[in-house]
């Protein structure tokens, strides 16, 4: 659980995305694309799930990407080389279905550009065309650009502020896509909204949709209930039968008001506390 490295990737008025490499020779033999890890940064933080985005066996290494909003980010962006985390547990949640599928669009909005990531990268190993699509508000809080133009056959960028790539939404360049060729899968990782708006892009298609949930977490280990979300009109736990799921039986209304539950009283309490 000890700090290996840590890199600042995205630093944008006062926004900062952090990369930390941990020691963690048990997880790194095990992760799979799509798995998270759930991290404490001191012994009365709280637990947060963070998706694995590099795992090296042979170094016995993870990374995590996060982006610092709420207290306990901040406090894990706080943290140096040398430093270590208070627990650290996974991987966990199931991974993601990797096989040749055929031609796939994997779309990520934020951070959840470090999310598509390692999936990306594991359907391009297994033979899958990759299209890409990432996004973000604006130039300086883009991420992993590089990385995975190595993995994609296509790769198209937007920003809302059009400071690289083309201005507009990451679902406004899926809908075009889908209107000119027909693809076997579409997977999607961001915002709320974002996701949501994928997923009905898709539905016209018929294409399959997989989405990586980031539903309130607590436990983390289906005891404690907290991220269930309901998907076919049965409720579902994040943690445990996900965090993926197929996008179009979502109840994305459900799960956006469970997820702004404790907005607020984060905010509040970050204020204190930096």
């Amino acid at each position: 659980m000890k700090i290996i490295s840590k890199e600042i990737i995205a630093d944008y008025a006062g926004t900062r995305i952090v990369k930390l490499t941990l020691s963690s020779p048990q997880i790194s033999v095990k992760a799979r694309a799509g798995q998270f890890v759930v991290v404490m940064a001191d012994e009365k933080g709280e637990r947060v799930p963070l998706t694995i985005v590099e795992a090296d066996s042979l170094a016995g290494e993870i990374a995590l990407i996060f982006q610092e909003a709420g207290l306990t980010t901040r406090i894990l962006g706080a943290l140096n080389p040398g430093d270590s985390l208070y627990a650290l547990a996974g991987p966990l949640g199931h991974a993601t279905e990797i096989k040749n599928y055929g031609r796939v669009i994997l779309v990520g909005g934020g951070v959840g550009i470090a999310e598509i990531y390692p999936v990306a990268k594991s359907l391009k190993q297994a033979g899958n065309i990759t299209t890409v699509i990432i996004g973000a508000k604006t130039k300086g809080l883009l991420i992993l650009e590089n990385e995975l133009k190595s993995v994609a056959d296509k790769i198209y960028i937007m920003t809302d502020d059009g400071s690289s790539g083309e201005k507009g939404f990451t679902t406004s360049a899926l809908e075009e896509l889908l209107k000119k060729d027909k693809y076997d899968l579409v997977y999607a990782v961001g915002p709320l909204p974002m996701m949501k708006k994928a997923s009905e892009a898709t539905r016209p298609f018929g294409i399959k949709t997989i989405v990586s949930l980031n539903a309130l977490m607590v436990d983390a280990t289906g005891m404690c209930g907290c991220c269930r979300v309901t998907v076919g009109g049965k409720v579902k736990f994040s943690c445990v039968d996900g965090p993926e799921f197929e996008a179009n039986q979502v109840d994305w209304e459900e799960l956006g008001k469970r997820n702004s539950i404790y907005l607020d009283k984060e905010k509040h309490i970050c204020k204190l506390k930096f």
